[in-house]
């Protein structure tokens, strides 16, 4: 066996693709991804001011139109004079838009009224923002006055008039009017008269119901407990008129042969009905209800 030569070995390297490398690259791929489409629906930031922002989160509250989400509360901090709230919220890309002149901003939260309850999603899951565009000429906009109650009817078609008065009482937005002790509009705003020596209240009557309003026509307030009677023979309570104690009311009377009121044609909102107010029957006809 001596002086033969042994075979030499070949060794083979096998190049084998390390796996260990696929997971590190394919989530490097994937974060990026998710970087760029974050970025990609980065819409503008814009701030509000509130009187108070109780409940408001930073990453939990949302803006919302129409109900849906179209951002979301980054940054609830106090004025530079400690007077109100500052919040500033991130739209999202597509919602940008929004953020123009004229557009409204409110929070929403549970309330709860004579017959009705709104905010009632907000119960469990906190206030929200509410936004409402403004014209769609408005120019960009990133600093808005938040409001203290939502808009009321800007979008409901119906007959706008102005009830001046001494003092609103208990009026506020919201409060409902009355006819013959049916509910056809409501209060949308209150603010002083140019003169600023009365106070202006800006009612909407739903479009039905606009026909009832003449130029002869007579509101009061209905704010107030009509109680009748004596101890002695027995009290006799209204109850419309205790619910108007609680929501505020105004009720009107119309005369026959008075022609239609046009819109923004102001009248006098007076504390008491005058008897003969309450005596007035006209046939107006109205619209067939919506069913």
């Amino acid at each position: 066996m001596t002086g033969e030569e042994l075979p030499k070995a070949r060794i083979r390297r096998r190049r084998l693709f390390r796996l260990v490398w696929v997971v590190p690259v394919v989530a490097l791929a994937v974060g990026g991804w998710l970087v760029f489409q974050h970025v990609r629906s980065i819409g503008p930031e814009i701030s509000i001011t509130f009187s108070e922002g109780a409940g408001l989160r930073p990453g939990q509250t949302p803006v919302r139109y129409r109900g849906v989400a179209v951002g979301e509360v980054s940054r609830v901090e106090l004025s530079p004079d400690q007077k109100h709230v500052i919040v500033r919220a991130r739209l999202v890309r597509s919602a940008g838009p929004i953020a123009r002149e004229g557009s409204s901003f409110w929070i929403v939260r549970p309330q709860v009224g004579w017959g009705n309850v709104t905010g009632l999603n907000t119960v469990l899951s906190g206030p929200e923002i509410q936004a409402l565009p403004g014209p769609e000429n408005g120019e960009a906009k990133r600093e808005f006055k938040g409001l203290d109650a939502p808009p009321v009817g800007l979008e409901t078609p119906g007959l706008k008039v102005i009830l001046r008065a001494e003092r609103p009482m208990s009026l506020r937005a919201n409060t409902p009017v009355y006819y013959r002790g049916v509910e056809v509009g409501l209060v949308q705003k209150i603010d002083l008269a140019p003169n600023s020596a009365s106070a202006d209240v800006h009612i909407l009557v739903l479009q039905r119901y606009a026909p009832l309003v003449r130029e002869g026509s007579a509101f009061w307030n209905v704010s107030g407990l009509n109680v009748k009677g004596s101890i002695l023979k027995g009290l006799e309570i209204d109850l419309e008129s205790f619910r108007s104690l609680v929501t505020g009311g105004i009720e009107f009377a119309t005369p026959p042969g008075s022609a239609r009121a046009k819109s923004g044609t102001v009248f006098f909102l007076y504390e008491q009905p005058k008897k003969e107010w309450l005596a007035w029957a006209p046939q107006i006809k109205l619209a067939p209800a919506e069913r």
